[in-house]
């Protein structure tokens, strides 16, 4: 009965199309073949009867991590195998299992380096080489990924994945040859494999053969009705090559039905629609793609365009400033910005953005017409009258190149190439998303199926600090151990237990409540005995616990007066300067917002706005002076205590806010050799080699940090590697 199950899967998997899930195809064979559908719950079963020993049983635990991969919660399985990995390293399946949770999850080298890995304690692990050939063939390596799937082809030369991956590859070095030939081996063996013909059609458009690629086409689509690509492919040839729009409205429809939770086919149809000169079909899509993808430039730029065209002018300025909010060198989004503020009347907003695009582009003739036209209408007629002159110059001057050119075009030699004043004249133009097929899952949890389709802000993991309550969002729950914390609650002298967070937390009123009572039994305790330290220790507590910061580090200092060797007081008095560190500049940036207008915004230049850059400066000293007072907290908090991992990766955060680069990767890569499972410590390091333009050092700490449970890690690995 189980061996009829795996064959019924594998031949099932004979109709998968989507090159980048293959993969789980085999995945679903072996895990079928080791692992019984009622083993699950037997080991729920086992796991609620706290029956596990403390020795770790690797082959319940890999049985376990392969359930986690069966369901596709590819986070926690990886955890499961990193356990298996840490007590038994000489194994081959962990690693290749927890390469098959990388590929799913897009970290394609760390996907590459566990398959490698995999082969080198078991050679005979095929299933390995397609895994490694697909995370190469990603990552553009289409050398190497041909090299894993003829490895693969030499033990099963009719497996359809594996020449059908290499045929792509072939296709994408212009090997079109050989590529021909692997399209003619993979169809003569599955004549019926419609994802064959989708692959030698493409190989056709590359040779400019639209007829020979729409036949195997419809060759596809008339074999199975239920592949969305099929669909797009032959409606960008009707859109791209035979201008029949209507033709490729029909197509995309189908795609829709077929896949009506993709944003981009929605940005297509709508820029078919717009052909069709229906607009508000047109405007229609670009508002549900937004809907389905919130942070699609590319809808919003299109958008933005069509409500220029339509004459809805403050809307089309909203959706272009959430373009340059997201892409400020989007030069497009700029100019057709600031062409809406002259037309609205706003000259300086206009003039703002015609400064960066000049800039970039200081031979646009249109563009320095119309800034002389915004600065004769504020008054600036000197700066209008040069302007104009510049740009009247440069018309003269191309007036001049094209007799040059048209002289050079009959004596036969090259034209030059095109100015930036043609390539600037291109602005104006819709665009369309390249083509993407694949299913997208949809899950509820962020730590399910593809969490890096998850928007998460790309910012540093944040500084660890004393607390009494935590809210970890992690997979395999983290304890993070200090000794000296440890020690103080084996004391008992505080009125909760103390932990270490690096997450914001919020209280419910009762617990607020429970607080304010201890800082006033703190209060008449401190007022009628002896001081302690332990006790201002405790009243700092609970008023970093309420936020109130100040307090907070009066009394750590009070603490540390009477204990001069309080390692934890140092530690909790840095983190409450930082947070009142954080409150002044949030304050003031609010108050600010409120009485002073923005330089370079509201119309306001930045020469206009008297003594605003001089409270700046003021205030970027006294941070600048916060900062330092915090790292000598964390020196003498890692003076008292060496181990003290925690305040070393703090101290690493706090060079980064003073844009020490440098010395912040010091810090982290010392907390990673104290600590080498500390993946806070990779994610952030990971950062800050990227911010230095270091890409594959920090593609490698990223890779390290969502391997240890960091879960923007492959958010961030996906933009960076896509």
């Amino acid at each position: 009965m189980l061996k009829g199950c795996s064959n019924a899967l594998q031949q099932d998997s004979l109709s998968r199309t989507n090159v980048n899930h293959c993969l789980l195809v085999m995945l679903l064979y072996n895990i079928k073949m080791y692992l019984p559908c009622r083993m699950f719950m037997i080991l729920l079963v086992i796991i609620a009867h706290g029956t596990l020993k403390a020795q770790i049983n690797t082959d319940q635990v890999m049985n376990i991590g392969r359930n986690a991969l069966y369901f596709e919660d590819y986070i926690l399985s990886i955890q499961y195998f990193n356990q298996v990995i840490k007590a038994k390293p000489y194994l081959a399946d962990p690693y290749f299992y927890r390469a098959i949770a990388k590929l799913e999850l897009e970290d394609y080298i760390g996907a590459e380096e566990d398959c490698s890995l995999a082969i080198e304690r078991n050679p005979f692990i095929i299933d390995a080489y397609q895994v490694r050939g697909i995370a190469r063939q990603t990552m553009h390596d289409y050398k190497g990924a041909i090299a894993d799937y003829d490895k693969g082809l030499e033990q099963m030369p009719e497996h359809k994945v594996f020449l059908m991956n290499k045929a792509v590859c072939e296709e994408v070095l212009g090997l079109y040859d050989d590529a021909g030939e692997s399209y003619e081996k993979l169809l003569s063996i599955y004549p019926n494999y419609e994802n064959a013909y989708l692959g030698r059609a493409q190989l056709f458009l590359a040779k400019g053969d639209t007829i020979q690629a729409l036949d195997d086409i419809d060759k596809s689509i008339e074999i199975s009705k239920n592949h969305a690509g099929a669909f797009v492919m032959r409606s960008e040839i009707n859109m791209s090559y035979k201008k029949d729009f209507k033709a490729a409205l029909d197509d995309m429809n189908e795609a829709i039905k077929l896949e009506p939770h993709y944003a981009g086919y929605f940005i297509n149809r709508a820029y078919i629609k717009y052909h069709l000169d229906d607009y508000f079909g047109a405007m229609s899509d670009y508002d549900y793609a937004i809907t389905l993808d919130p942070t699609n430039v590319t809808a919003y730029f299109n958008r933005g365009l069509l409500r220029t065209e339509v004459s809805d002018n403050n809307k089309a300025i909203n959706d272009f400033s959430y373009v340059l909010r997201s892409d400020p060198d989007n030069f497009l989004a700029r100019y057709n910005r600031a062409l809406l503020y002259y037309k609205t009347g706003q000259y300086k907003d206009a003039i703002s953005d015609l400064d960066v695009v000049l800039d970039k582009f200081p031979d646009f003739e249109s563009g320095l017409y119309t800034r002389s036209e915004c600065k004769r209408l504020i008054g600036d007629m000197t700066g209008g009258e040069r302007d104009y002159n510049e740009a009247r110059r440069l018309s003269r001057q191309k007036k001049d190149l094209a007799k040059y050119e048209e002289s050079d075009e009959a004596a036969g030699t090259k034209a030059p190439e095109e100015s930036t004043a043609a390539v600037m004249n291109k602005f104006n133009t819709l665009l369309t998303v390249e083509n993407d097929d694949e299913i997208k899952p949809q899950y509820e949890s962020k730590t399910r199926g593809r969490i890096q389709d998850n928007n998460f802000k790309i910012d540093l993991e944040p500084m660890f600090f004393l607390s009494y309550y935590d809210r970890s969002d992690a997979v395999v729950e983290k304890t993070y151990y200090i000794k000296e914390i440890t020690d103080l609650n084996t004391s008992r002298l505080l009125p909760f237990v103390l932990l270490l967070s690096n997450k914001n937390f919020s209280l419910y009123e009762d617990q607020i409540n429970s607080h304010f009572k201890s800082i006033e039994y703190y209060n008449g305790l401190l007022s009628t005995s002896e001081a302690r330290s332990i006790d201002y220790f405790a009243r700092a507590m609970d008023f970093m616990t309420v936020k109130n910061h100040e307090e907070a580090i009066a009394d750590f200092t009070r603490a540390i007066e009477l204990s001069p060797n309080f390692s934890l007081a140092y530690m909790g008095r840095s983190y409450a300067r930082y947070m009142q560190m954080m409150t002044d500049i949030n304050s003031a940036d609010d108050n600010n917002t409120s009485t002073l207008p923005m330089a370079g915004s509201m119309g306001v230049p930045p020469t206009d706005v008297g003594g605003f850059n001089g409270e700046a400066m003021l205030r970027e000293r006294k941070t600048s002076y916060t900062i330092q007072k915090i790292i000598e907290d964390l020196d003498k908090t890692i003076e008292l205590s060496p181990r003290n991992v925690y305040a070393v990766f703090n101290k690493g955060n706090m060079y980064m806010e003073l844009q020490d680069m440098t010395s912040a990767i010091s810090c982290y890569t010392q907390a990673i050799e104290m600590k080498p499972d500390f993946g806070e410590a990779y994610y952030n390091r990971g950062l800050v080699y990227l911010r230095l333009g270091n890409k594959d050092r920090g593609i490698e700490d990223l890779s390290k940090a969502g391997e240890l449970g960091i879960l923007p890690s492959y958010n961030v690995l996906k933009r960076m590697t896509n």
